[in-house]
């Protein structure tokens, strides 16, 4: 932990833990050189804040259909997201890891600031309970996304994508997977786009559908560049 004042985490973090032992293994990673790590708890919260987001959306769009809702949903959870809501607290400044994930930028690392925010969210669950996860949960969504708008959220940069190979290059996208890391319960898949059998960008999701989206993403804002479109 790079400032020892667990206080000041309480504080971003709105909420004070009466277990330490509990808090100090959700901000554990598995590279730090101890007899237990996070994923347990990174496990428990990912299927919480899985929950608390999927309620909250159906209350908030009462009007919206089961796919759009879990279009919505996987687009405010998922390991973008949570980065996001991680940085919103500080949590890389808190977090144990080791001197080589030190070195190697470890406390900005997308997949280690989502995979620790939703095991801190584990740990609160146990100690305090849904509600108190809730409540802490959607106060970061709202102050990191303002408001909650499914036209943003849902943006398709696939299709957008697809429409501007088949203008300019007159062809489809090819999206083929590179690797598969991580336990089951917690794939990282890293797809690539080829155009013409050139290959543009990579990325990397939790699941495949999400790491297109984000490989689609980076490969307009290249293609946006080299045609001046």
């Amino acid at each position: 932990m790079r400032n020892e004042n667990i206080e000041e985490f309480y504080e971003c973090l709105g909420y004070t833990f009466k277990n330490k032992d509990l808090i100090t293994e959700a901000l554990t990673h598995k590279s730090y050189t101890r007899d237990y790590n996070n994923e347990r708890l990174e496990f428990l919260g990912d299927a919480v804040l899985d929950l608390v987001v999927g309620e909250f959306l159906f209350d908030k769009f009462k009007d919206s259909e089961e796919g759009v809702l879990s279009k919505l949903r996987a687009s405010l959870v998922n390991e973008n997201s949570f980065m996001k809501l991680a940085n919103e607290i500080r949590l890389g400044e808190f977090i144990y890891i080791s001197p080589a994930e030190e070195h190697n930028n470890g406390r900005t690392k997308p997949s280690i600031l989502s995979n620790a925010f939703e095991a801190v969210m584990g740990a609160v669950y146990l100690e305090a309970g849904l509600e108190t996860v809730r409540n802490i949960a959607l106060n970061l969504i709202v102050r990191v996304y303002k408001e909650i708008d499914p036209n943003k959220l849902l943006k398709d940069y696939k299709t957008t994508l697809q429409e501007i190979t088949q203008a300019h290059f007159g062809c489809t996208p090819d999206y083929l997977l590179v690797a598969s890391t991580g336990p089951d319960h917690k794939k990282e898949f890293e797809i690539c786009v080829q155009i013409n059998d050139k290959t543009y960008a990579s990325a990397k999701g939790h699941s495949k559908k999400v790491a297109q989206q984000n490989a689609a993403k980076l490969t307009i804002e290249l293609l946006k560049k080299e045609l001046q479109i």
